[in-house]
């Protein structure tokens, strides 16, 4: 079996491959990345691209149709995968999130490809207050990152068919600790201000409500999504990707912590306006067809997870925020120092 990553050197894509080369010890991985995050490893002894056979350089945009050559599966991952980046580049997120994706997913069908697992998310739903969103239920992207998944989910489908299988997998929001780890996602914000400074400061009023997944439990849906049958979903599956029990409001989060924690002081914002981003959602249906692949990890395993990685790196920054855990720093220092171009294109 030959797999193909796209966005590889990221949060999900680091822990992604070494779980790929435990489960496929024969296979042939084969990682595509820009490499804007590359540099930036958070485990003091190996990096995660040991366990590919190949390692590819290059931006999405420019796919080149030749690396998809005896490919069996490709996962895609690289994105613009944050909502102040997305803001701020909105046009360079649709052409990642969106056309490149398309783009790829044709090249990879004219090459003979079997399927395709595209990383979605669920945030598509936005803002919800009524019951827990299902896959039938009404998409509300309220986010340039949102819209782009909306759009690729869309013109994924017509691709599929009997030769060509697409999983669209509506990811909660990941938490977790990773090779890469980024500190501009809830849970791991919250973790790092635990440790940094003894504090959350939740800056909305707390109530929003978030599925989350944890980063080494999306590999294991990503798994299922490659080695999944018709038989199992249909030639071309959007399905919600997490479990039934991480459905918390944001406030919920950081009382978890306190109690791991305990010394740890918990500052709502009261008067803070009301988080457009809100949302319950039933994973059911995974639960129903990804048996064997449902997540394993809970919150306080994550929350413990964290607290013992962020301490082996000596974790003491309470200016994380301002770091290069946080994807939008990363990029702006990359624009400062003219190594990408307004397009975030690396400029050559």
């Amino acid at each position: 079996m030959k797999i193909l990553i796209t966005g590889n050197l990221g949060y999900v894509g680091s822990e992604l491959v070494k779980l790929l080369r435990k489960t496929y010890p024969n296979a042939e991985l084969v990682g595509f990345d820009i490499g804007y995050f590359a540099k930036h490893l958070t485990n003091k002894d190996t990096a995660p691209e040991m366990y590919l056979d190949c390692q590819h350089f290059g931006d999405v945009r420019r796919f080149p149709e030749k690396l998809l050559e005896g490919v069996d599966a490709v996962v895609q991952l690289a994105a613009i995968s944050n909502d102040p980046i997305g803001n701020k580049f909105e046009k360079v997120t649709l052409d990642v999130n969106y056309e490149s994706v398309i783009d790829i997913a044709r090249k990879a069908k004219k090459k003979g490809v079997k399927t395709m697992v595209f990383a979605s998310s669920c945030s598509v739903y936005g803002f919800a207050e009524e019951d827990a969103r299902t896959e039938e239920s009404s998409v509300n992207p309220l986010t340039a990152y949102a819209k782009s998944k909306v759009f690729a989910e869309r013109d994924l489908a017509p691709l599929a068919d009997d030769r060509f299988m697409v999983t669209c997998l509506r990811f909660a929001t990941a938490c977790g600790m990773s090779d890469r780890l980024r500190l501009d996602l809830v849970l791991n914000d919250f973790v790092a201000g635990a440790i940094s400074s003894g504090e959350i400061n939740i800056m909305s009023d707390g109530s929003p409500w978030r599925p989350l997944i944890n980063v080494r439990d999306m590999g294991r849906a990503i798994i299922w999504g490659i080695e999944r049958s018709a038989s199992s979903g249909g030639n071309y599956l959007i399905i919600n990707t997490g479990s039934n029990v991480w459905n918390y409001q944001v406030k919920e989060l950081a009382y978890a912590i306190n109690r791991i924690l305990p010394e740890t002081s918990v500052s709502i914002n009261k008067d803070a306006q009301p988080d457009k981003r809100s949302y319950k959602v039933s994973f059911n249906m995974f639960e129903k067809l990804a048996v064997g692949h449902t997540p394993v990890y809970d919150l306080a395993l994550s929350i413990k997870d964290l607290v013992d990685g962020l301490n082996k790196l000596d974790f003491c920054d309470t200016n994380y925020r301002q770091s290069r855990l946080i994807r939008l720093f990363v990029v702006n220092e990359l624009l400062t120092q003219n190594i990408l171009n307004s397009n975030l294109e690396l400029v050559k």
